[in-house]
């Protein structure tokens, strides 16, 4: 099972190096379907129920919509999934 989990995770690390000539909602699904991957993944590996799963999974979509960091104004830009873009404190 450890093993399954591992390989996951390297082919989302290779994925997200295909993602250099991506558009920028590209990037945006991308990161919101990795995040989600991630959230879902871990809450696996805690062995969470069904809720707890799809709490992870929305959790790590949420995050995974970062689409830039200013850490110059401590703000993050997120997507807000119409095409446009709000900026709002970092996590």
């Amino acid at each position: 099972m450890m093993n399954w989990k591992f390989m996951v995770g390297g082919a989302a690390m290779l994925a997200l190096i295909g993602c250099e000539n991506m558009t920028q909602e590209g990037r945006v699904v991308a990161g919101a379907a990795g995040g989600a991957a991630a959230g879902l993944i871990a809450a696996e590996a805690f062995d969470a129920d069904d809720d707890w799963r799809l709490i992870s999974a929305l959790g790590g979509a949420a995050a995974g919509t970062v689409v830039a960091q200013n850490r110059n104004r401590k703000v993050c830009a997120y997507a807000r999934g119409n095409g446009t873009y709000y900026e709002a404190p970092c996590p």
